[in-house]
């Protein structure tokens, strides 16, 4: 089996994943998700303290596996570098202690590897991953064998969620805060400017779109009712996924694409899910997503990567392994 270990941003997850039948035996998850909405929005160092005390915790209850693992795989890639630290530390720990190989996994692999949890990977594919830290969008032909050929230019399509939220009052986390308001909400009464809709560019940007709906807000002022905001959360919400799908569009129109993919945090957003299989379905395109208690950062896909590494050896030298804020290249 594999212990894997995710710390990238503010919820500390621990899994053990069998290699030979990829089933997950065991996953626990502890979200700061109430600790960080005080704030709204994650602060690093309270993030890492909070990791310092759930991670431990969590190892407590897998101590039974221990003899049964065969490698230790923890995101070192990317996230937050203090709270990166305390997986990597602790994955650190485990190599010495058990004499075990580490498997380094980049959090954005991960994500990808959500969808093959407890089944066969599936390549080639084109993948959009959205979450609070990226939008991206990637051909993945295998194991490591990724190439982005787009993504944003500034604000990410689940940051832009959150920053609506807040600037409304609303709470952290954004992205399910504004899908559930918009629910009750007219998209159609605000015509927010879809983003680059006249570039060619195969790129994306959130920043404009996200200021066009604070000057909304400010426009009301404090007499902003409840059915503005659902109003201006439906008509956002509406504009930042035909952003997305605009600019999809133009690929799927340069090369046949039979297998697509969302993944990411924000790829739990059901009216994302059902705009994209429209889009799918235009293309005669098959639409894969992960289960939705996958979609958010969580240590089950980092194991899943894992155990593609573990066949392949791709193992690193504990004095070696390094915490990277950005993406490896």
């Amino acid at each position: 089996m594999i212990l894997s270990i995710e710390s990238s941003c503010d919820d500390s997850s621990i899994a053990i994943t069998k290699i030979d039948t990829l089933e997950v035996i065991y996953h626990k998850k502890i979200s700061q998700e109430l600790e960080h909405s005080v704030y709204g929005g994650v602060v690093p160092e309270l993030a890492a303290r909070l990791h310092a005390k759930a991670l431990p915790d969590i190892l407590e209850e897998t101590k039974k596996y221990f003899p049964t693992l065969k490698a230790i795989a923890v995101t070192n890639a990317p996230g937050l570098s203090v709270t990166l630290v305390e997986g990597v530390t602790m994955a650190k720990a485990l190599s010495i202690s058990l004499n075990l190989p580490i498997i380094a996994v980049n959090h954005l692999y991960g994500h990808i590897y959500s969808l093959f949890i407890e089944k066969k990977a599936l390549f080639p594919m084109t993948i959009l991953l959205v979450s609070g830290g990226h939008t991206q969008v990637i051909d993945a032909s295998g194991y490591n064998d990724f190439t982005t050929i787009a993504s944003t230019m500034d604000d990410s399509f689940g940051e832009s969620f959150d920053k609506v939220s807040k600037m409304m009052g609303l709470g952290y986390p954004g992205g399910p805060i504004v899908e559930k308001m918009a629910k009750d909400g007219d998209e159609k009464r605000f015509n927010f400017t879809v983003p680059l809709m006249n570039s060619p560019k195969i790129a994306y940007s959130y920043s404009g779109l996200k200021n066009q709906a604070r000057l909304k807000v400010l426009e009301f002022g404090c007499e902003i009712t409840k059915q503005d905001i659902c109003d201006i959360c439906a008509s956002f919400q509406r504009v930042a996924v035909t952003h997305l799908v605009h600019k999809l569009k133009k690929i799927f129109k340069t090369k046949k694409i039979k297998d697509f993919a969302i993944v990411g945090g924000a790829s739990a957003n059901i009216y994302l899910r059902k705009t994209i299989q429209s889009l799918c379905d235009e293309f005669d395109a098959n639409l894969h997503v992960a289960k939705l208690e996958y979609c958010s950062d969580n240590a089950v896909m980092i194991g899943r990567c894992a155990v593609e590494g573990y066949k392949r050896e791709d193992f690193i030298d504990f004095e070696k392994i390094d915490v990277l804020a950005k993406i490896r290249k």
